[in-house]
């Protein structure tokens, strides 16, 4: 019986270091051509609306007064009211959440489980709710004020920074054209959402409850929270085995 040769651990060190990184290379190319579409939506999905939330936090966490260009905008907003618009923003923006997105979401839900759409359901389910926490905890931490610029016609006391409308009308629009987007629906569905989305963050700057940066803090967020949850929970994921998996 024949005793093998002691190979030292040296010759890992004989190989050429450029033939190496050449190797590398080669590993890293076919890794970024099979998945540049995955990382084309990490970074304009959830890199870049994560970037604006967090700049626009640290500066209301510095200054609480806003920024410079959220009074002109609001200013210039009231003043196109009327008795009438009054009636209809008051009505129009309860449909940012509890008369409108939590209903519609609950039905879709619903809808889920009883096609036993595990994978939809779970990224409706948590998408939601995740964004409601980062809501509560984002305004406890940051304490923003709401503007007191003229007297709402619906007020709000509590703090303002981001707005729960503009997340819970934003973050359930991305889901359903998240959910949407391999079916003939998803444009209807995202040309709908989004006249939807800016109406709701249109009633919250004419209500006077809410600064600009407060709204579009609270888009992004929701943008980049809807993403990132799709990518971990791929509700569009389906295999056939012995059942199916939705």
């Amino acid at each position: 019986m024949g005793v093998r040769p002691y190979r030292s651990g040296r010759h890992m060190f004989n190989s050429n270091p450029w033939k190496l990184f050449e190797s590398f290379l080669r590993f890293l190319q076919h890794l970024l051509s099979s998945h540049w579409r995955a990382l084309l939506v990490l970074l304009f999905g959830v890199f870049l609306p994560l970037l604006v939330f967090g700049e626009l936090a640290e500066d209301v966490w510095e200054n609480e007064g806003g920024f410079p260009w959220d009074v002109p905008i609001l200013l210039a907003i009231h003043q196109t009211s009327s008795p009438q618009l009054d009636v209809f923003a008051t009505t129009l923006t309860k449909l940012g959440v509890f008369w409108g997105v939590f209903p519609v979401a609950f039905v879709t839900g619903l809808g889920f489980l009883l096609r036993r759409r595990w994978r939809s359901l779970t990224y409706l389910i948590v998408t939601l709710l995740g964004s409601i926490v980062i809501n509560r905890t984002a305004k406890v931490l940051l304490h923003r004020v709401r503007p007191h610029l003229w007297q709402s016609p619906a007020p709000e006391y509590d703090y303002g920074f981001p707005s729960g409308h503009a997340m819970s009308s934003m973050v359930f629009v991305a889901v359903l054209v998240i959910l949407s987007w391999n079916t003939r629906w998803r444009w209807p569905v995202l040309a709908i959402g989004s006249i939807f989305v800016l109406a709701i963050g249109w009633t919250r700057l004419y209500l006077g409850v809410h600064f600009p940066s407060d709204i579009l803090a609270g888009w992004m967020a929701s943008i980049a929270w809807a993403i990132g949850v799709n990518l971990l929970i791929r509700p569009h994921f389906h295999k056939s085995s012995a059942g199916k998996v939705k």
